[in-house]
């Protein structure tokens, strides 16, 4: 079990960056000295030029390699995956599958991440994923949890808008891989989830889901119309209407009902946008920080001076009315994680802690890419080479972009790695630490941010558990003579 940090008093001011202290598994004293802030994994060729052993990834075409090299130099050039074995980083196996169903969506919110930020391959895949191209990724995915014996595989449905598909045919692609499943290694079992604007959700398409045993998740800015701005159709006009009824539907299905993801407006009112998602019941809110990067900041929002936390500050305002709130009435994802983390329990989201990445993506034409929020660092970030007819997921295992987020310590920065917080924060979310034409090897953008949410809700948690032990033991009753 990871350490766990139970008490903001003892929660020391970030280190300042400098080399890891802790001598790496597997590095000897006769062994030469690596450069300053290095890991074991990083054995870089005088110049930069990367690791001797380095060689381009299976799959990947000249070009593909060569960008990932110019944009991305860590982890496609400075990462030696045989030394990253050797160092004690076997690779884990893919638990979650996202099943890209559909590459158009209904409607062009304006901060899409798959359609307005600087990758724009959707262009080129089908509009829809065919049923053999389907059935394949159901047998490579039985093929990858017979390999590791997987107890579970996550499913999730996605696009575009996956729900553009008609209700008979919604969940084909999880009836394929629960049939492959039971052909090959019928003790895994699936769970399965769509992620929706919501715009479409209906009766028919509910009960069809429902019968699959598929969950509805949906992404919605805040309960308001003023909160959804940004979320309109291709002619401009607002999805609020349309996606509000779809989540008062879904609402009255809580047995299909995963939840709602919120991307963090600044502009908006914190507590207000929290409050007003609560009117649609959510039994779990996901509060998402934009898809930033130091090349391409995120918003500083209204007023803000340099130097400050408003994503932060935002966030803690939902966080002190969502923790002293009578009852409660959602959960809410981030604040979840950080206190398990505190606490020394495992995460179970990439975007904090150290726990290896376990998604993997597949598109409508085959192809098997990394997790598509990389489409915000740079053309093809998320790109790998390979395709579900030529390679198999135990291949993505040993990509560098792929084993790099399986690396925990070693792929941070190295005032990452000396900072007390490293086992809450992970360095943040991979994304968020891009720097074009150096890779992901930098604290994340959001890195003040995090520090200050952290410590704060350390600091409620240890608070809340002195309270505990204040707190009169209860007595039974007497017993009656």
């Amino acid at each position: 079990m990871r350490r766990a940090i139970t008490s903001a008093s003892a929660l020391p001011a970030p280190a300042a960056p400098g080399p890891d202290p802790t001598r790496p598994v597997g590095e000897g004293p006769a062994q030469a000295a690596r450069p300053v802030g290095e890991s074991p994994v990083q054995a870089a060729r005088p110049g930069g030029e990367g690791p001797a052993q380095a060689a381009r990834p299976v799959g990947e075409s000249p070009a593909q390699a060569a960008r990932h090299a110019r944009n991305a130099p860590w982890p496609y050039t400075r990462l030696d995956i045989a030394a990253a074995r050797a160092a004690g980083h076997p690779p884990h196996p893919i638990r979650q599958f996202v099943l890209k169903t559909r590459s158009r969506c209904n409607l062009a919110c304006t901060y899409c991440y798959v359609y307005e930020m600087a990758d724009q391959g959707w262009r080129d895949q089908p509009v829809a994923m065919a049923p053999a191209t389907t059935a394949r990724a159901a047998q490579r995915i039985a093929e990858h949890a017979a390999a590791h014996d997987l107890p579970r595989v996550d499913l999730v449905l996605h696009g575009g808008e996956p729900l553009l598909t008609a209700p008979a045919a919604l969940a084909a692609p999880v009836e394929a891989v629960r049939a492959a499943l039971a052909a090959t290694t019928p003790r895994t079992r699936i769970t399965a989830t769509v992620q929706t604007n919501g715009t479409l959700i209906t009766r028919g398409r509910l009960t069809a889901l429902a019968a699959a045993g598929i969950r509805v998740g949906v992404s919605l800015d805040g309960g308001l119309p003023a909160h959804n701005t940004r979320r309109v159709d291709h002619a401009g006009h607002p999805g609020f209407g349309a996606a509000a009824r779809g989540l008062r539907l879904l609402a009255r299905h809580p047995d299909s009902y995963a939840g709602v993801l919120c991307v963090i407006d600044l502009d908006q009112d914190p507590v207000e946008t929290y409050e007003s998602l609560l009117a649609f019941a959510p039994p779990t809110v996901g509060l998402l920080l934009p898809l930033a990067n130091w090349s391409a900041p995120p918003p500083p929002g209204p007023g803000r001076r340099p130097g400050g936390t408003p994503y932060a500050d935002w966030l803690l305002a939902v966080f002190e009315r969502w923790w002293h709130d009578g009852a409660r009435r959602t959960r809410i994802r981030l604040f979840e994680e950080i206190i398990a983390l505190l606490l020394g329990l495992p995460a179970t989201t990439e975007t904090l802690g150290l726990a290896p990445a376990a998604t993997a993506v597949i598109e409508t034409d085959g192809s098997i890419e990394q997790a598509d929020s990389l489409k915000s660092a740079y053309e093809g970030a998320a790109a790998t080479g390979m395709a579900l007819d030529t390679h198999s997921f135990d291949q993505l295992l040993d990509h560098p972009g792929f084993a790099a987020r399986q690396l925990g310590r070693d792929a941070l920065a190295a005032g990452c790695r000396a900072c007390e917080l490293v086992e809450v924060c992970g360095g943040g979310h991979y994304p968020h630490r891009y720097r074009a034409g150096e890779g992901f090897r930098q604290p994340s953008v959001y890195c003040a941010d995090l520090q200050v949410l952290i410590r704060h809700i350390a600091t409620a948690v240890q608070h809340a558990a002195a309270d505990r032990r204040r707190a009169p033991a209860a007595h039974p009753p007497a017993a009656a003579s």
